[in-house]
């Protein structure tokens, strides 16, 4: 019988997106969605503070970067006492969830049983298609992944072509981390692009590239749309001010058109998983009002300050 650790939030969703999740034993400590698999044994931890600023956290994960250390720690005895035929994790980025390294190095400590380790590496659309038959292969469901990937391309091209018809494309930013500034990569411009608006910072398919605030203030975007990753609504607001207070915010075009927008870039925007089609179709609704009733707004966006939606 399958029984499955996921180690990565995205990968959680897709177990059950597949229809899995009465297999999974275990979660990470990020696993929250569904609301059950919190109930699950938590087989992570990280390794550094996670509350602090986002200056704080830049500064803390640099620091254990560059001394080689992990940012996160895999619980090897409660793995050992799941049993897991399979176990999920990632290779696409050392900072954002726990790594294939760490994995192997709790299953070479104490596991004694041999599960299938599954890596998962999003770096773009494709990506998420292919790491949502990776998992459905290696459980064999195969026709179950052809299935979901199937369902939610069509819910994506759905959004898109309503998108397209759109009078506006809008110039827009995506701030991925406010202090340092870091623009969204990896799917999130092609996401803008599917949303009929032109992406000004990070490219697709890339990591998310650090930028200067001058870039910024240069490039004057309609729309400034900040979703930070890991973030929810609540800790994206608490962490506006590093944008608020810098020389020439209030005379940027999106500042003074109202076009300043907070996105749940935790839930959403960065977890590459089944609710991409939720976090298009939050683009969409932010981009063309007119063409999309506000359905995840306060849930996975809100306008910054929330009067001027």
């Amino acid at each position: 019988m399958l029984r499955i650790v996921s180690l990565i939030a995205s990968a959680t969703e897709i177990v059950h997106a597949l229809g899995l999740g009465a297999y999974q034993v275990g979660r990470s400590h990020e696993c929250d969605y569904p609301p059950d698999v919190t109930s699950l044994p938590v087989c992570t931890s990280p390794s550094f503070l996670v509350d602090g600023s986002s200056a704080e956290i830049d500064r803390l994960v640099k620091t254990k970067l560059a001394s080689a250390l992990s940012l996160y720690e895999v619980f090897g005895p409660v793995l050992e006492q799941l049993q897991p035929t399979h176990i999920i994790t990632q290779i696409q980025c050392k900072v954002c969830a726990v790594s294939l390294e760490d994995v192997e190095r709790a299953l070479a400590e104490s596991l004694t049983t041999r599960p299938r380790i599954v890596p998962l590496e999003p770096n773009s659309l494709a990506d998420i298609w292919t790491d949502i038959h990776r998992v459905a292969d290696a459980c064999h469901f195969s026709a179950a992944g052809k299935a979901l990937v199937l369902a939610l391309r069509i819910r994506m091209d759905q959004i898109a072509t309503l998108a397209r018809s759109a009078r506006n494309r809008p110039r827009v930013a995506c701030i991925e981390w406010p202090e340092p500034l870091m623009a969204a990569g990896n799917w999130v411009p092609e996401l803008v692009e599917m949303s009929h608006a032109e992406n000004l910072f990070g490219r697709a398919g890339m990591h998310s590239p650090w930028m200067s605030w001058e870039e910024l203030v240069a490039a004057d975007p309609d729309v400034i749309i900040n979703m930070p990753c890991g973030y929810s609504l609540e800790k994206t607001k608490s962490e506006m001010h590093w944008l608020t207070s810098r020389p020439g915010w209030n005379g940027l075009r999106a500042v003074q058109r109202h076009e300043v927008y907070l996105v749940d870039g935790n839930q959403y925007m960065n977890r590459p998983g089944p609710r991409v089609v939720e976090s298009l179709r939050i683009l969409a609704e932010i981009l063309h009002p007119d063409l999309f009733p506000p359905t995840l707004q306060g849930i996975g966006w809100q306008c910054d300050p929330p009067a001027d939606c």
